[in-house]
């Protein structure tokens, strides 16, 4: 079995993120800047922002935390998030970020399941929890904001403790943060990450966004996500820090004009989002590159654009959205990168030196052109550890020397990747393959519909039908007939629903990602 290079040498992300940027000349330039929905902001310098991590380190020891424990972190996009983060690297822990709407039976849950001893969070919402959920393992709770009593007080507790200036002496390998994912027992996935996998990222700083090489004057970044999520947690904190940028970021209500505002009163030449809320400001803002001069990048994950979003944002700012695609388990590892034409329903190609193949189910190569499952090494350092405590999960995806990641994907002569799904996502109606993405794709550029999700309705053992569920646009009148005519006209026969249906909203994750998997099931209760 293969081991990354980067497994048996000294690393710990803190060191590389913050402590180095603050003993050195970038030690008082912005790290982050924390925006409030009255757009008020409170900035910290590398400087500050390594003290605060090392001031959270030494609470965690004298509280009795032991390496190796799990710190819950619970926190919307504040200074406390980033704090508590790079605190618990720092002194060898392992912080667990999770999803502020999580309700308490769910976090009473990832608790259990992480055998966490600390929470970090906030008094919003740690008042809508405390009567509902059990501390379980917990021996330490943090609290940011109001005081209420019995728990730690994040400021007071900061303010009265002394900085840990020495950094844990962590190996690459070593378990550094843990992720929860959906599950397909209904229960989240413990995903657990590495050290290295700071390392395992950096061809997407070169590839994908521009936070390397000869980039020097992209260096304000505003990310629209939550840091609970691993896309974020990288472009929006990790490697925009480790690379000595300005990460901005904002807790409040959001619309496609408070984005707007936001890059422009802080001079953000990178934005990163997801698909909705590019639409969104298309759709509703008729903004023009120019009335944004300082915002030259755009990045996307989550789902594909549409290519009608794509060429009306190209259109209107002048320059392209750069889509890539991932999973938890390793982050963003396909994307698109400067320089290269962008491929209709392509997410672009695996980034230079991922240690990734699309494999057949005898792990062995397939041709250009042929299906397989896209499959990463073992020594690949962007690659999780395990699943926290589930050897039978782990003995079905690892095989060898390789991941299975269970997404299927066909790769042309010129190496860009098309993604086609999981194999239980593909649809096969009548005897065809059909991938859900590609009518999303085009559906995406109707312009009644607000969003898509195509997927396969089951009428009976022999028959299985392509669908589609459609969340209209406002003011616009559903019309099953019409659509289903639209889509004839765009897509081949075997290709087009036979049935559509309207919803409201779709089934989410907390991380916003569409639940597929409970669509059917949605659609049965109409």
């Amino acid at each position: 079995m293969q081991q990354s290079p980067h497994a048996g040498k000294q690393l710990n992300i803190t060191e590389a993120c913050l402590a180095r940027h603050a003993a050195g000349p970038l030690a008082d330039q912005t790290a982050m800047v924390f925006v409030r929905d009255d757009l008020s902001a409170a900035s910290l310098s590398y400087r500050e922002l390594d003290d605060l991590s090392a001031r959270f380190a030494k609470s965690f020891m004298q509280r009795g935390l032991k390496t190796g424990d799990r710190i819950l972190l619970r926190l919307p996009n504040t200074q406390a998030f980033p704090a508590a983060f790079f605190g618990a690297l720092r002194g060898g822990f392992i912080p667990v970020p999770t999803s502020p709407l999580l309700t308490a039976p769910e976090l009473d849950y990832l608790i259990a399941d992480s055998g966490a001893t600390a929470l970090v969070t906030d008094d919003n919402l740690f008042a809508s929890m405390r009567a509902h959920f059990h501390a379980g393992t917990l021996s330490a709770i943090y609290v940011s904001g109001e005081f209420f009593g019995s728990e730690i007080s994040v400021e007071a507790e900061l303010t009265a403790t002394e900085p840990l200036r020495e950094i844990h002496p962590t190996l690459g390998r070593d378990p550094a943060y843990l992720v929860y994912t959906s599950g397909t027992t209904g229960y989240p996935k413990g995903v657990l990450h590495a050290h290295q996998s700071l390392l395992g990222r950096l061809p997407a700083a070169s590839e994908w966004f521009p936070f390397a090489g000869g980039e020097n004057n992209m260096n304000r970044i505003l990310h629209s996500g939550k840091f609970n999520w691993t896309y974020v947690l990288g472009t929006g904190m990790m490697d925009p820090l480790y690379h000595g940028k300005t990460v901005v970021v904002y807790e409040g209500e959001n619309s496609p004009e408070r984005w707007l505002e936001l890059i422009r009163k802080f001079e953000c030449n990178i934005f990163i989002g997801v698909p909705t809320i590019f639409r969104q400001i298309l759709q509703k803002t008729s903004v023009r590159g120019e009335e944004l001069p300082q915002l030259r990048y755009a990045m996307c994950a989550g789902e594909h654009l549409s290519d009608a979003v794509l060429t009306e944002w190209a259109a209107r700012f002048g320059f392209p959205i750069y889509e890539g695609l991932g999973m938890s388990e390793c982050s963003y590892y396909i994307s698109q990168r400067k320089g290269d034409t962008m491929r209709t329903n392509s997410a672009g190609k695996i980034q230079t030196g991922r240690n990734v193949a699309l494999l057949d189910e005898n792990l062995q190569p397939v041709a250009a052109g042929s299906e397989g499952m896209l499959c990463i090494r073992r020594d690949e350092p962007g690659l999780f550890l395990e699943y926290w405590r589930a050897p039978e999960i782990n003995a079905q995806q690892f095989s060898g020397d390789w991941f299975l990641t269970g997404d299927y994907a066909i790769i042309d002569a010129d190496g860009y990747v098309f993604f086609l799904g999981r194999r239980d996502e593909i649809i096969k109606s009548f005897g065809y393959r059909v991938s859900p993405f590609e009518i999303e794709r085009v559906y995406r550029d109707c312009p009644l519909i607000d969003d898509v999700v195509a997927f396969a309705e089951t009428i009976d053992a022999e028959k299985t039908l392509i669908a589609m569920c459609v969340i209209m646009k406002s003011g616009c009148s559903f019309d099953a007939e019409a659509l289903i005519a639209w889509g004839k006209e765009r897509l081949a026969s075997y290709k087009t629903p036979k049935h559509v249906y309207r919803l409201e909203k779709f089934p989410r994750s907390v991380n916003g990602k569409i639940l597929r998997s409970q669509i059917p099931k949605t659609v049965r209760s109409l």
